[in-house]
């Protein structure tokens, strides 16, 4: 009887710390939804707004994802067809590459910008340069922070001009440019020829509501199980 009470009692204990640990967890889902509603709703009045002048070579420090990811910029400056460089995409258009071309400011500053989606029949064409424009150019578009490392199982090589991910920083070293912004643009759709713009992506996946049910049924269900045990007992 002693060890059957003792079994209950550690049992109910349990019940206790794992109902607050789903409690916390739930409400953790809660928060998380909140902040996830606020970022999708910033992220819409950003895409939507005015495009406002790309950040200067002494703000770059303070671009964020909080803050900019998505932000509509422009700028104006000059490509440099040599420092082309194709990242391998797969987009609503098929399987082909992002055209990331710097393009070089009045300050002498480098911010790359992915001209659009070229399908793979296009890449000679791209890498050449021959949908480049010369002399100076404006550029409208969201601004998108840097990607280093790869894409999923595949690293990038600099050194072999293979790449996965939009790593502007590893771009520019690869080919002798300084100073580069951390962040890149992706143009908005345009009339000319080549590269297709405007294919940014924006989505959020936004789970907690779902996340948040589950806690909490969980928490319901551990408050069930410790009044059956409590039940039990008081029968015997």
């Amino acid at each position: 009887m002693a060890r059957r009470r003792l079994l209950s009692f550690l049992f109910l204990l349990f019940c206790l710390a794992a109902f607050a640990g789903f409690i916390a967890l739930g409400v953790w889902q809660v928060q998380r939804l909140g902040w996830k509603e606020d970022l999708i709703a910033r992220v819409d009045v950003r895409v939507h707004a005015l495009p406002v002048d790309a950040p200067g070579q002494g703000d770059w420090s303070a671009v964020s994802k909080d803050s900019h990811e998505y932000l509509r910029v422009q700028l104006t400056g000059k490509y440099l067809a040599d420092g082309i460089s194709l990242v391998a995409a797969a987009t609503e258009k098929g399987q082909g590459y992002w055209v990331m071309v710097p393009l070089q400011r009045a300050d002498g500053s480098w911010i790359y910008i992915n001209r659009g989606f070229v399908p793979q029949a296009e890449r000679a064409q791209a890498s050449r340069g021959d949908f480049t424009p010369d002399g100076e150019i404006a550029v409208a578009g969201l601004l998108r922070l840097n990607e280093p490392g790869g894409g999923l199982l595949r690293d990038n090589v600099p050194a072999k001009h293979r790449w996965y991910s939009r790593d502007v920083l590893a771009m520019g070293e690869r080919h002798g440019l300084a100073p580069v912004a951390p962040f890149f643009i992706d143009a908005d759709a345009s009339d000319h020829p080549g590269p297709i713009g405007g294919l940014t992506v924006i989505r959020f996946p936004n789970n907690h509501l779902v996340y948040a049910i589950t806690w909490f049924a969980l928490a319901m269900g551990v408050v069930l199980a410790a009044w059956l045990v409590v039940r039990e007992q008081r029968k015997r």
